[in-house]
């Protein structure tokens, strides 16, 4: 067979034009990254579930431990506030440093003490409307979870770690934040595929119109039933010795997921909803 032989400046060239195109079919395929659709958006929410749903399972695994929450026992040297402050904020800092925060679905509850990233960055798509950058509602996420939700959860006694407990609550707490603040990327998906529909409401500034457009109960009460069946199942104890797995002794109640759909997470997220729209035409 003969071998064709191709001078090596035009063999470059090839390569450097199959390169180009390789990359520009990346930036077009759907499966790129960064892409949001209705669909992935959904399909993105349903994962969170499962990812709350544990978290609500490997905190309920401590007693409520007052101690992790009350500033005059924790008595850090240098630093004024409960253990679990101490924790998220230098969690926080560490992540941060190693890039965490410059993904736009992740939001930080203590934004003013975040040291800059000191690792290279990843080149997310700029998918949302800048004013998205502007809508943080962390604070009354952390409100919520230890004055409502935490008591719920949290069985009354002290174990001592609160160490542990501290970590538990952080990694729940950044679950449920990402899931309430993913309402930016749905809002931003539901402006797309219907503009003449919110346009009018946004320049009205009407958040009343603007909630009843983007509340669907029926789709609701579905979230909320199968946030708690996914409660039941993943929270149940396996027996390998029984047919039945063992429903009396639950790693936690699943009503309180739930609840936590029901009464902040759904509320919240469509808060979320409407402060991005009446942003977007900014």
């Amino acid at each position: 067979m003969m071998m064709i032989r191709f001078p090596l400046v035009v063999l470059v060239l090839m390569i450097c034009a199959m390169r180009c195109r390789m990359a520009k079919a990346a930036e077009q395929s759907p499966d790129s990254g960064n892409v949001y659709t209705l669909a992935s958006v959904r399909e993105d929410l349903v994962r969170q579930e499962d990812t709350i749903i544990y978290g609500l399972i490997e905190r309920a695994k401590f007693p409520s431990n007052s101690h992790t929450y009350d500033e005059k026992y924790a008595q850090i040297q240098g630093f004024c506030g409960s253990l679990v402050e101490f924790v998220v904020k230098n969690t926080e800092a560490i992540q941060a440093k190693a890039g965490r925060y410059k993904n736009p679905e992740e939001n930080a509850f203590f934004p003013e003490n975040l040291p800059p990233s000191i690792v290279p960055s990843y080149s997310f798509k700029q998918f949302l409307h800048p004013g998205a950058a502007s809508i943080n509602i962390n604070k009354s996420i952390w409100k919520m979870y230890f004055k409502e939700l935490l008591p719920l959860l949290a069985t009354s006694g002290d174990d001592g770690n609160y160490a542990q407990t501290a970590a538990n609550d952080l990694s729940l707490l950044q679950s449920i934040s990402r899931r309430i603040h993913y309402g930016k990327f749905v809002a931003e998906v539901k402006f797309r595929d219907a503009p003449q529909d919110y346009e009018p409401l946004i320049r009205a500034k009407d958040k009343e119109g603007l909630m009843k457009l983007l509340t669907f109960t029926s789709v609701e009460e579905t979230v909320r039933k199968r946030v708690e069946k996914k409660a039941v199942v993943f929270g149940q104890e396996v027996n390998l010795n029984s047919d039945d797995n063992d429903n009396e002794n639950r790693k936690f109640d699943p009503s309180v997921a739930s609840s936590l759909y029901k009464n902040w997470v759904i509320p919240l997220t469509k808060e979320v909803q409407v402060e991005y729209l009446l942003r977007r035409l900014d």
